[in-house]
């Protein structure tokens, strides 16, 4: 449920009265959403990269790939390219002044041979391009909305937001989301959502925004900061929060059956993503399942229907994407969570693991473990530090044995599959034979996909179907987006 509000156009913030802006119950028009490109991993939109470059040029398409829908892509509206041409200013010393920009709304561009922009080859994607993969186009969607929502997490901070066509005679717009490191909410998030918020109550063609609906732990941690901060800036906010665990399952249920391919699973056999092309419509095809939510920690919910009465929070573990990032943090050089894992994709966990085949000489097929199955995890450290002569080494000594590489690759492989058993077990213990990951933990990372999805399907015998989600970690941002700020769903008002 979207919003729909007749309140007029302010001269300035001032004269806005929250009182007598109606939040409305109009629901947001799915009719013919999509996303406009079939990128499903961070690998995806490097081969894209590498694909595109034509004559010492390249473009970053999505339209390269075949799209999910015939229905064309509206421009990006003026708002969202100012609010985040702004943020782009605000970080313009960190690059040089002679390096070209990938267009912020890469859904909009064409093949080179088609006489679109094109942009240096050699240049890096920006760090949030793969963010501008996920944008939903809703041509039918017409309703003013008066509303961003925030999924504050422990680690991450998720924010979804609308913005309007500007193309004469197409209508609808898109639907887009964007991160933030937590840690740094104020000067970050809090900043964009001011600037975003500020620009909407100048505009004469667009309602201002007028509320929040905020989610996750940091919504009630980070409420006085909201509230002091938009007073601050004469920006007359209602913050709304909405039950986390409510809302991870309203926006999970809104994307797997109102967004065409949406649902991916992993085929270990092709070594490779297979979309799910059309939304789920049948409620026997939706229900029961579970969900593995895993942001810093991780949450398993078993959902049997529709509404706040068909879930139930049935278990979890304090081993995610935190003790990942925590670890890898203190035992490598990565600067972020992407570093991480793109260090891991390169590494090698034979030399950190020790292996069935490393105790037996070859695979135990009486008990179906393979050779190259992990016996215990960090094993060979342990076994090579052993051995040192007798010399006591320091801590900085005691990794340099080792690549940062293989290091992550073995962690990474520990928290998955752990999180994958536990899983299996959970569904096990209730029957389900779906289950949904979600999470940033994810984060469109090959490697990731892969190990849970080969460990749910080795424990499970091939009995259980893990699927993954394009928005993966906006799943509790999404649904906070879609309850909208009507009253009657409200569970916290201040």
């Amino acid at each position: 449920m979207g919003l729909l509000t007749t309140a007029k156009r302010i001269a300035s913030t001032d004269e806005l009265d929250l009182q007598n802006v109606d939040p409305g119950t109009i629901r947001i028009d799915c009719s013919g959403a999509y996303i406009g490109n079939d990128i499903l991993l961070r690998d995806n939109l490097i081969q894209e990269k590498r694909k595109n470059s034509i004559n010492g040029c390249y473009v970053s398409s999505s339209e390269s790939s075949a799209t999910a829908s015939s229905s064309p892509t509206p421009e990006a509206s003026s708002e969202d390219e100012n609010a985040d041409g702004d943020d782009e200013e605000d970080n313009s010393s960190t690059s040089t002044a002679s390096t070209a920009r990938i267009p912020r709304d890469a859904s909009n561009l064409q093949l080179a041979y088609n006489g679109s922009v094109v942009v240096d080859e050699e240049l890096e994607l920006p760090s949030d391009d793969y963010d501008l993969t996920k944008n939903i186009t809703l041509p039918q969607h017409n309703s003013e909305i008066i509303h961003i929502s925030v999924d504050i997490g422990g680690t991450l901070t998720k924010l979804v937001y609308f913005t309007k066509s500007t193309v004469n005679d197409i209508g609808g717009g898109k639907l887009h989301f964007k991160d933030f490191q937590t840690e740094n909410f104020k000067h970050e998030a809090l900043k964009f959502m001011i600037k975003l918020i500020s620009k909407s109550c100048h505009r004469e063609e667009h309602t201002p925004i007028t509320y929040i609906m905020a989610t996750g732990g940091g919504a009630h941690k980070f409420y006085e900061l909201m509230t002091k901060t938009f007073r601050k800036h004469k920006l007359p906010m209602k913050i709304i929060a909405k039950d986390e665990m409510e809302c991870l399952i309203k926006g999970l249920n809104w994307l797997i059956t109102k967004i065409p391919n949406e649902i991916f699973t992993y085929d270990l056999v092709q070594d490779d993503t297979k979309f799910i092309a059309k939304s789920l419509q049948e409620e026997q095809d939706i229900f029961p399942y579970l969900l593995v939510n895993i942001g810093s920690g991780v949450s398993m919910i078993k959902v049997v229907g529709p509404g706040p009465e068909g879930f139930e929070r049935i278990g979890g573990s304090s081993l995610g994407g935190g003790t990942l990032w925590g670890l890898l943090s203190l035992l490598t050089d990565a600067k972020d969570y992407n570093e991480m894992l793109e260090m891991a994709q390169r590494g090698d966990n034979e030399n950190i693991d020790l292996l069935v085949g490393d105790i037996y000489g070859t695979n135990y097929n009486k008990i179906g473990l393979k050779a190259n199955n992990i016996a215990s995890s960090f094993a060979k450290v342990f076994k090579k530090l052993r051995f040192t002569n007798g010399r006591k080494l320091t801590p900085a000594e005691k990794l340099a044995q080792f690549r940062s590489e293989d290091i992550a690759r073995s962690l990474l492989y520990s928290v998955s599959n752990n999180i994958g058993q536990i899983a299996y077990l959970q569904a096990l213990r209730f029957n389900l034979k779906r289950i949904y990951f979600g999470g940033s933990y994810i984060s469109g990372h090959k490697q990731t996909i892969h190990t849970l999805s080969y460990a749910v399907n080795f424990w499970s015998k091939g009995d259980m179907q893990s699927y993954f989600l394009r928005h993966e970690g906006y799943l509790g941002s999404v649904g906070a987006f879609m309850m909208g700020p009507n009253h009657e769903s409200s569970l916290q008002e201040k």
